[in-house]
């Protein structure tokens, strides 16, 4: 089975329990927390990776730094889940999963922006409203810049793409010339 897949069960079998309970983004900073903490660390993420180590020593290891750290109980639960089915080493891809499934459930979707230049606040909300428009749903912006562009702006919500760059009117007038 495909790290996505297993990604994709334990990211909706734990959204499904911190939704319940009212914790998810308490739960979500901590798992987060804990992403950094494990692959910061080699010889951390070594323990948990080495199947030559008994489980029991990387789950006294495991609790020991719970203990230490002071986490939630879903989140130590989780851990611990994680943990026993040899899943802790994903827990970057686990935690990718969850904060989209998170998303998906309360109608958030991300959009990746492309600019040549930064973009002022007020044409951030703008666009932020734009794009809520056409989705339907909450957007979050996430701003990146590319001066290859010239100007303009590419927007990219999952898989579809609004290119509004000088660089592809250039291109696509480009084409019309040469009679394509």
């Amino acid at each position: 089975m495909s790290v996505q897949t297993v990604a994709r069960r334990y990211a909706s079998a734990l959204a499904d329990v911190v939704l319940a309970h009212g914790e998810a983004r308490e739960v979500q900073s901590e798992l987060a927390e804990w992403e950094r903490i494990i692959f910061s660390n080699a010889q951390l993420l070594e323990v948990f990776k080495n199947p030559t180590i008994p489980y029991d020593q990387k789950r006294k290891v495991l609790s020991a730094l719970i203990a230490r750290v002071r986490v939630r109980q879903t989140t130590a639960n989780f851990l611990q889940v994680l943990l026993k089915n040899q899943r802790l080493s994903e827990l970057n891809e686990i935690n990718r999963r969850f904060t989209h499934v998170l998303d998906e459930r309360s109608g958030v979707v991300s959009a990746q922006v492309m600019t040549a230049r930064p973009v002022p606040p007020d044409a951030q909300e703008s666009l932020r409203r734009k794009l809520s428009t056409i989705t339907g749903k909450t957007v979050r912006l996430n701003f990146d810049l590319d001066e290859e562009l010239i100007g303009g702006v590419v927007t990219r919500i999952g898989s579809t793409v609004y290119d509004g760059s000088v660089r592809n009117q250039l291109d696509q007038a480009k084409e019309k010339l040469a009679g394509k």
